[in-house]
């Protein structure tokens, strides 16, 4: 049986970095929908279904036209069922978490991805970590305390399912990079929306609610084109530049996280936000910056 085939790589600096910014900005305008959804009272089982189904609807127009069935078959089938449980299981908590804490304190708690995903590394990829690297680390995991604040009178558990976000897309960008080469994104992109389609759509269709306004429904539809365009732009985008060069453009997330909880939702960032936010992106460049010259070094 024949495979999609797996696009080669390009060094295409440029595109691959404007590519990136898009698909922030797409995964911005997610958390944004899945807010004001929430807000609006369409339940969260709802919201992740029509992120999956639209976006696999998308991806099977998109695809299937070109690459037929091969689109469905993939060469490590165990490896693509985990990486669709892993991001599936960030969004619900993603998506659960935004119904209590700001869309800017999430985004924040999420830049904590590369410190997992570098603890993450040494038992799963075998890989080495120095002093360095585990400084930063831990210097990380001090900012995110500076966010969730658990000392604080005003903290809010629902901190734990941020977290619990950001640790199933840590496992999601480590299995990630364990299929990378062997399949495509094609096939990626099917499964991925196509096991939560499958694993929601019981749920959601047994508990369906009609949307009360017409543009409660379109932002829903919406939820779906945002996560499959994405995660498509973020794939296609790691094609033409390193993941060194791509991983820093993601912190443009917190800007737009920030400006979109100001215009839409009225919620200012706090200064602890910032703060924790500044100690997690400058601890997350810097095992980065680690993991780059450690390849070089190769």
């Amino acid at each position: 049986m024949s495979q999609a085939q797996v696009a080669p790589k390009e060094e295409r600096t440029a595109l691959g970095v404007g590519l990136m910014a898009l698909g922030v900005t797409f995964m911005t305008c997610i958390d944004t929908s899945a807010k004001w959804l929430l807000l609006a009272g369409v339940p969260v089982v709802q919201i992740v279904f029509m992120r999956y189904a639209v976006a696999l609807v998308l991806a099977l127009g998109w695809f299937l036209p070109r690459e037929g069935t091969a689109v469905l078959r993939s060469r490590r089938p165990g490896l693509q069922f985990l990486r669709s449980l892993a991001l599936l299981g960030s969004t619900v908590c993603n998506f659960a978490a935004l119904q209590f804490l700001p869309i800017t304190m999430t985004t924040t708690i999420m830049f904590a991805g590369p410190i997992a995903v570098t603890l993450l590394a040494i038992p799963v990829l075998g890989e080495t970590v120095g002093f360095r690297r585990l400084a930063a680390v831990c210097t990380g995991f001090f900012g995110v305390m500076v966010v969730v604040q658990p000392w604080g009178a005003e903290f809010d558990p629902a901190v734990f399912l941020s977290v619990g976000a950001m640790l199933s897309a840590s496992v999601y960008y480590i299995v990630t990079r364990m299929i990378a080469g062997s399949e495509s994104i094609s096939t990626s992109q099917v499964w991925s929306t196509g096991l939560a389609t499958l694993a929601f759509a019981p749920v959601a269709l047994a508990h369906w609610a009609w949307p009360e306004t017409a543009g409660t429904g379109l932002v829903l539809v919406l939820v779906g084109v945002f996560g499959g365009t994405a995660h498509t732009l973020a794939t296609v985008a790691h094609r033409y530049a390193d993941a060194s060069i791509l991983a820093p453009v993601v912190y443009v997330q917190i800007v737009e996280a920030a400006v979109a909880g100001i215009l839409v939702f009225g919620t200012w960032p706090t200064q602890w936000t910032l703060l924790g936010g500044a100690i997690i992106a400058g601890s997350s460049w810097y095992i980065i910056q680690r993991e780059r010259a450690a390849r070089r070094g190769r």
